[in-house]
C-alpha cells in the first residue's frame, strides 16, 4: 500500500514526534518505521504504560491526564521535540491537529509540521472563514450565519431569521463537539450555552456559527491531497451518514448514493478549492447531499481523518506516507488519472460507551480484549488495559474490504461477532444491529438513520432459558471458592448451590448441582438445563447442551461476569451476596450522583433553590462530551457538593435535593 516506489523519504527530517496518543499514534508509527524515520512519543500521566509509548524509540511526559495539561499543551510538546532532537511533528487527528497556533509554533521552532500551513489551517479550519472562501469559489453552501456578533440576542435573532430547526456549530472544531441541533427558539439559549462550553473545553474557542438544518441528508466527504508544487488530486468520497450525537460511527467508500458522474463533479469542486488555497497535505471537504442530488459544502478538515483506512483500502495508497512525502517537499507521486478505485470498504468505530444509555461514555479496565483476524483493526489496547475518562471514547476501528459492498458488509459483521471486549461496555452489539438493518444493507442510510430506526436498533436481545442457565453455571464455576472442575464422573453428587443474579434488566434465582455422571444441572422454577463440560480454562468453556457442542468465552471481575455467545455479549451481575452500591445519575432519593468520571463544567443550581423533576442541575464533561445531570425529584436543593472544574468519579454524590 505504498504511495510511491521509494522505500525511504527524500527528507529534511529523520526523527518524527507524534503529538497524539492511542491508535492513531500507532498507525503513524507503522508507516514512519517502514520509511526509516525515528519515532518520539509523548504521553500524559494516564498513558504512561500505553502501547504507543512502548513502541516509540523515545517518549516524553508532557503533563497530567486532562488534555489541556498534556495533549493540548503546545509549549510542552515543542519542548519534547527539542529535548529529543525530533525535527518533525505529526499531529494525528483531534487535539492540536487543526490548531494554527500549533502549526505556527512548530514552524517557528524549526520543526516540519506534517500538515498544511498555519495560514491554510486558519483559513479553512474556521468554519465561517471556510464558507466565505467557498462562496467566492462558487461552491454551494448551506444558508447560515457566520457574523462577528456572538451575543445571545444576536444569535437567537439570526436563528429565527434562518428558521428552525438550526444547527449550532463550533467554528474551530470537529468530531461533533460544540455542535447542537436546535428544534425551536425555547431551547436555543440552553443549547447555545452548552455548545459554547463544549467547544471551549475541546478547542479553546467558544465561537459558533449557525446553519439551517437540512432534513435527512447524506454526509459525503471528499479526500484531497495537495503539494507545494501546485499539484492536487482527490481520492474519491466516503459516506459517513451513520452518526450519533453528530459523530460518525460507520464510514464506507465508495458511497452507495454517489454515481461516477457525481463523484467527478464533487471531486472537481474539491480539487479546485485545494488549488485555489495552494493547499499542502491531506484534507477533507465535507458536504451534505440532499435527496435531489444537490450537495452543499459544510467544512474542511485540514488533517488526516479517522476514517482514512477505507480510502486506503479502495485506492491501495498509504495516506500517512503521502503526508510525510508531501511534508518532505516531494511532489505527489501520482496524478488524477492514476487514481483508481477497486472494491468496497466499510469501517466501524468501536467505542467505550453504553449505547442503550444515550451512548454514555464508559471508562475502566478492559479485562479481556481480543480482536478478530481477517479485518484491518486499528487499536492500542490489550487485555488488562485501562481506558481513561479524559479522552475520546473511540477505542478501535474495524475495517473490512471486499470485491462488493455485500461482501465487505458480511465480513465486517462476522468480524464484529468474533471481537471480544470484556470489562467496559462498548457499542459492539449496536454496530452489529446497524450493519444488519435492512436500510443500511440496501445502502439507504442517511444522517437520520439512527433516529428513524431507533426502536429496531435498540431492540433488546431475547434471553433464552439456556442463556440464563449458562450464566448461572459460569457464575458458579468462576467463584473464587468454587470446587475445581475435573472431567469424568463425580464420586458423589454435590449439594445444590443457590445463585441470585441480574441478567439485563431481569433478576433470576437458580440452583447449580453436579450429578453422578459429572454433568451440571441448573434448575430454576421447575425447569432443569443440563450441561456436559468438555474443557474449562483460559477464559473459555467448551460444553455440550442437548445435541450441540459449543465454546463460549467469558471473564469475571468481582461480582460481574461477561460472556459472549453466538455473537452476543451478556453482562451478568452476581447478587447472591450483593455489596452495597450507590446508583449513578438522577435518583428518586434526592441524591444526584455522577453518571461517570469526569470534570464538572457547570453547576446550574444553588442551595435553597427550588427545582422541578427532570430539571438540569449540573453538567459534567467526560471523553470530550458534555453530559447533563437532572433532578430525580422535585424539591429544594439542600447541598451542592462540587465546584466547577472539579474532577469527580462515577457514583459520587454531587447534589442533594430535599422534598418539599
Amino acid at each position: 500500500m505504498s504511495a510511491g516506489n521509494a522505500t525511504t523519504l527524500r527528507t529534511p527530517f529523520f526523527k518524527l514526534l507524534i503529538a497524539n496518543r492511542g491508535e492513531i499514534a500507532l498507525r503513524i508509527i507503522r508507516t514512519a518505521r517502514r520509511l526509516g524515520v525515528g519515532i518520539v512519543a509523548v504521553y500524559s500521566d494516564a498513558d504512561r504504560d500505553a502501547l504507543h509509548v512502548r513502541q516509540a524509540d523515545q517518549a516524553v511526559r508532557i503533563g497530567e491526564a486532562p488534555p489541556a495539561q498534556s495533549y493540548l499543551n503546545i509549549a510542552a510538546i515543542i519542548a519534547a521535540a527539542k529535548a529529543t532532537g525530533a525535527d518533525a511533528v505529526h499531529p494525528g487527528y483531534g487535539f492540536l491537529a487543526e490548531n494554527a497556533a500549533f502549526a505556527s509554533a512548530c514552524r517557528d521552532a524549526g520543526l516540519v509540521f506534517i500538515g498544511p500551513s498555519a495560514e491554510a489551517i486558519d483559513e479553512m479550519g474556521n468554519k465561517a472563514g471556510a464558507k466565505a472562501i467557498m462562496r467566492r469559489a462558487g461552491v454551494p453552501c448551506i444558508p447560515g450565519y457566520q457574523g462577528e456578533d456572538q451575543s445571545d440576542s444576536a444569535m437567537l435573532a439570526e436563528a429565527r431569521q434562518l428558521g428552525f430547526p438550526v444547527m449550532i456549530k463550533a467554528v474551530a472544531g470537529g468530531g461533533g463537539r460544540g455542535m447542537r441541533l436546535v428544534a425551536d427558539a425555547a431551547s436555543f439559549p440552553g443549547m447555545l450555552r452548552s455548545a459554547r462550553s463544549e467547544a471551549s473545553a475541546a478547542f479553546g474557542d467558544d465561537t459558533v456559527i449557525l446553519e439551517r438544518a437540512i432534513e435527512n441528508p447524506r454526509h459525503i466527504e471528499i479526500q484531497v491531497f495537495g503539494d507545494r508544487h501546485g499539484n492536487a488530486i482527490h481520492l474519491g468520497e466516503r459516506d459517513c451518514s451513520v452518526q450519533r450525537r453528530h459523530q460518525k460511527l460507520i464510514e464506507e467508500a465508495p458511497s452507495p448514493a454517489v454515481t461516477p458522474e457525481l463523484r467527478a463533479k464533487m471531486g472537481a469542486v474539491a480539487v479546485q478549492a485545494v488549488k485555489a488555497l495552494r493547499y499542502e497535505g491531506a484534507g477533507t471537504l465535507e458536504f451534505l447531499l440532499d435527496t435531489g442530488g444537490q450537495f452543499y459544502f459544510m467544512e474542511m478538515n485540514t488533517r488526516l481523518q479517522v476514517e482514512h483506512p477505507v480510502t486506503e483500502a479502495i485506492t491501495g495508497l498509504d495516506l500517512v506516507e503521502l503526508q510525510l512525502r508531501v511534508a518532505a517537499g516531494e511532489p505527489l507521486p501520482l496524478r488524477q488519472h492514476d487514481v483508481t478505485f477497486t472494491g468496497h470498504a466499510i469501517e466501524v468505530r468501536l467505542c467505550a460507551e453504553d449505547a442503550a444509555q444515550g451512548f454514555m461514555p464508559r471508562s475502566g479496565r478492559m479485562s479481556r480484549w481480543e480482536m478478530p483476524e481477517g479485518l484491518r483493526v486499528e487499536h492500542a489496547l490489550q487485555s488488562g488495559a485501562e481506558i481513561p475518562p479524559y479522552y475520546d471514547s473511540m477505542i478501535a476501528k474495524l475495517v473490512s474490504f471486499g470485491a462488493t459492498r455485500e461482501e465487505a458488509l458480511i465480513r465486517l459483521i462476522c468480524g464484529l461477532e468474533q471481537a471480544t471486549a470484556f470489562g467496559v461496555a462498548t457499542n459492539r452489539s449496536f454496530l452489529i444491529s446497524c450493519l444488519r438493518h435492512g436500510a443500511f444493507a440496501r445502502g439507504q442510510a442517511t444522517t437520520a438513520f439512527i433516529a428513524t430506526h431507533r426502536d429496531e436498533l435498540f431492540a433488546q436481545h431475547t434471553t433464552a432459558p439456556n442463556d440464563i442457565a449458562l450464566a448461572a453455571l459460569l457464575l458458579h464455576l468462576s467463584q473464587p471458592h468454587a470446587p475445581r472442575w475435573r472431567g469424568g464422573r463425580s464420586l458423589a453428587p454435590g449439594f445444590p448451590a443457590p445463585l441470585r443474579f441480574q441478567l439485563g434488566d431481569a433478576l433470576h434465582e437458580c440452583d447449580v448441582v453436579r450429578d453422578r455422571a459429572g454433568d451440571y444441572v441448573v434448575g430454576s422454577n421447575g425447569d432443569a438445563q443440563r450441561f456436559t463440560l468438555d474443557e474449562l480454562g483460559g477464559g473459555a468453556v467448551r460444553f455440550r447442551h442437548g445435541e450441540v457442542l459449543e465454546t463460549v468465552r467469558f471473564d469475571r471481575a468481582g461480582d460481574q461476569l461477561w460472556l459472549q455467545r453466538r455473537g452476543v455479549t451478556l453482562v451478568v451481575r452476581d447478587l447472591t451476596w450483593p455489596p452495597p452500591e450507590a446508583r449513578a445519575g438522577s435518583s428518586g432519593d434526592g441524591k444526584v450522583r455522577a453518571a461517570l468520571s469526569g470534570r464538572i463544567v457547570s453547576v446550574l443550581v444553588k442551595p435553597g433553590e427550588r427545582v422541578a423533576l427532570g430539571q438540569p442541575v449540573l453538567t459534567l464533561e467526560a471523553m470530550k462530551m458534555e453530559h447533563v445531570h437532572t433532578a430525580g425529584m422535585a424539591g429544594t436543593v439542600s447541598a451542592v457538593a462540587v465546584a466547577e472544574g472539579e474532577q469527580v468519579t462515577t457514583g459520587r454524590i454531587v447534589i442533594e435535593i430535599a422534598p418539599g
